[in-house]
């Protein structure tokens, strides 16, 4: 535990890891926003919390400053993010008076579930001296389009949409649009489990341990 922590803390006082940070401090912000009705503020802070996301892998990797703390810290403020947007439109919708959109709210559920996991199951291999894996190419798409179509919900949906004055997503649209939002959720969820399934293997079988005694020989 001591090593994961050392090699977690050491060098993560960098620009994308700060990004990140800034990240989850705009979790509450945006949910205090939103139920208190001030939805362009919300979308604002929502639209700046994407952009951050965006920009800090991409500093990262173009001034060498990828981290250990920074490949779990991004996922968690990705995390906390979709848990707080999933929990504050399930709220709001569940007591929509469109009735199909009222009646479908629960479909943030999945978003909201499927994340929690993520997060007590990243706790528990940290805990375990397994490192949750990084974002792969699924869980980027599926944040992305996550993003997308609650920020087009927020300014253009019914019940709450900022711009829907002008133009108003119709219900069952923005349900398909959540449901796609949901596969590609799901699809993201399960691209992590070989991954994961192959850590608990090779810590089973002692691998771990032989691969974490080479890189301390390697260090000295």
């Amino acid at each position: 535990m001591k090593k994961i922590l050392k090699e977690y803390f050491t060098g993560a006082l960098t620009v994308p890891n700060l990004l990140s940070f800034l990240r989850i401090v705009m979790v509450p912000i945006f949910a205090v926003l939103f139920m208190k009705g001030e939805y362009a503020w919300s979308i604002f802070v929502l639209a700046l919390s994407g952009l951050s996301d965006f920009f800090d892998g991409k500093i990262a990797r173009r001034f060498n400053q990828v981290s250990a703390l920074g490949k779990t810290l991004d996922p968690i403020a990705d995390k906390l993010t979709q848990i707080t947007i999933a929990i504050v439109l399930y709220i709001t919708f569940a007591k929509a008076e469109d009735k199909l959109v009222r009646a479908f709210s629960w479909i943030f559920l999945v978003f909201l579930i499927k994340e929690a996991v993520m997060v007590v199951g990243g706790a528990i291999m940290i805990a375990i001296g397994l490192k949750p894996g990084a974002a792969e190419m699924p869980g980027k798409v599926a944040t992305f389009a996550f993003y997308v179509i609650m920020i087009l919900i927020i300014a253009f949906g019914p019940e709450i949409g900022i711009f829907r004055n002008v133009f108003m997503i119709p219900g069952v649209l923005m349900i398909i649009l959540i449901a796609i939002s949901a596969i590609l959720t799901l699809v993201a969820f399960c691209s992590y489990i070989p991954g994961v399934a192959q850590q608990l293997r090779d810590k089973k079988a002692g691998k771990l341990d032989e691969a974490e005694a080479a890189e301390e020989e390697d260090a000295q």
